[in-house]
């Protein structure tokens, strides 16, 4: 990959930081501190989840790119995006899936806030641990603490906010949630496909290695998913909440790492993008099929509230 050439304005990356902050902003404003309680009284399936996200899915990905020999650029673009939290879309997902959204607002505000800390912490052990990306972390020689500012800036502090907003400014909150979350969604997919219009030569030339990868990567992340919770006794719709956690992942944070830190990591950057469009393609697939089977124990939407989240 050392000979692909990604052009990039780097004022790009400030409608990036925004777009991935008002992204936050909407999932939160329906959050309340008595959802991070009900954890607290029924821990299980958010554990579980936060389990397989942040320790499953980067081990097993640095394992995996270890044992296929992966290319390391393309590889360190694997263990950023499974070092990444949750995607805020996986709780529209979950809705329609049938799932458990309480579980699944929960897990994504708690991987956020996690993800100051583990994000730069998974992504600097999981690169340094592989052999074949050792070298590549030590050349572009990432600054830690600005990682966590990073990312601090564009999650934590807008989870704060919209979190406040929603507390005082129900009513609002209620009116601006939904546009505000379609909207980020359609300004991140433009983003992401002028990204791919001003680069068309270089994601057709290498298409054949990043595709598959990213293919393989994300069926990974849902089946570890989908497999923790089963095995852990949980029953359909926080099994399904949990497989679409870890599956859809927030690779939006990571084209923002990626340009801010290592903005001529061509590999990387093909990986994050095309999983920002790919596990858009799986998880609606997926959700989907599983809203054509109800689980048994389903839980509705009026049961979530007030995280319920509108389609």
């Amino acid at each position: 990959m050392g000979e692909a050439q990604i052009h990039f304005d780097p004022s790009s990356l400030v409608i990036i930081n925004i777009i991935l902050a008002v992204m936050m902003f909407g999932v939160s404003l329906d959050l309340r501190t008595e959802d991070f309680k009900r954890i607290l009284r029924e821990p299980k399936a958010p554990l579980i989840g936060m389990l397989a996200q942040f320790l499953l899915l980067p081990a097993l990905t640095c394992l995996g790119c270890w044992a296929l020999d992966v290319e390391p650029m393309l590889a360190l673009g694997m263990m950023l995006v499974a070092a990444c939290p949750g995607g805020s879309f996986s709780n529209i997902m979950t809705w329609m899936a049938r799932g458990n959204v309480a579980v699944s607002v929960s897990m994504t505000a708690i991987s956020s806030l996690l993800a100051s800390v583990l994000t730069p912490l998974n992504f600097a052990f999981y690169a340094w641990l592989n052999p074949q990306t050792r070298p590549l972390l030590t050349e572009i020689a990432m600054d830690p603490v600005s990682l966590l500012w990073l990312v601090l800036l564009v999650l934590g502090l807008p989870l704060i906010a919209g979190m406040a907003i929603g507390r005082r400014l129900p009513t609002l909150a209620l009116k601006v949630e939904k546009p505000l979350r379609v909207f980020a969604l359609l300004v991140m997919l433009s983003f992401v496909l002028l990204a791919f219009s001003k680069n068309l030569d270089q994601f057709v030339e290498h298409f054949y290695l990043f595709f598959w990868l990213v293919v393989a990567h994300n069926s990974m992340a849902l089946l570890i998913g989908y497999t923790a919770a089963r095995l852990s006794g949980l029953p359909v719709a926080d099994r399904r909440a949990i497989t679409l956690e870890v599956g859809i992942q927030n690779s939006a944070l990571g084209l923002a790492i990626i340009f801010t830190f290592f903005p001529q990591a061509s590999g990387m950057l093909l990986i994050a993008a095309f999983w920002g469009c790919w596990h858009l393609v799986s998880g609606l697939t997926l959700a989907f099929i599983w809203s054509r089977n109800p689980p048994a124990q389903a839980v509705p939407l009026a049961t979530a509230e007030p995280l319920s989240p509108q389609p």
